[in-house]
């Protein structure tokens, strides 16, 4: 994954529900192996209270 890819979420949180929209904005470093970076996203959509989170790559998929 890079900046700049449309991904769909895996993991439902708070304000946002599995299988939203979001455009990777930024990597962030983290420590730990295996789980696929850090990514800071923006939602794509109006319905959602949140504009952007941080999710592990794990719970990312990248849409094609």
């Amino acid at each position: 994954m890079k900046v700049g890819d449309l991904v769909r979420i895996n993991r439902a949180s708070i304000g946002v529900p599995e299988g939203s929209l979001a455009l990777i904005v930024r990597k962030v470093s983290i420590v730990g192996k295996g789980l696929g970076g850090a990514y800071i996203v923006r939602f794509v959509g109006n319905k959602l209270p949140a504009t952007q989170g941080r999710y592990l790559g794990l719970h990312l998929q990248v849409v094609k």
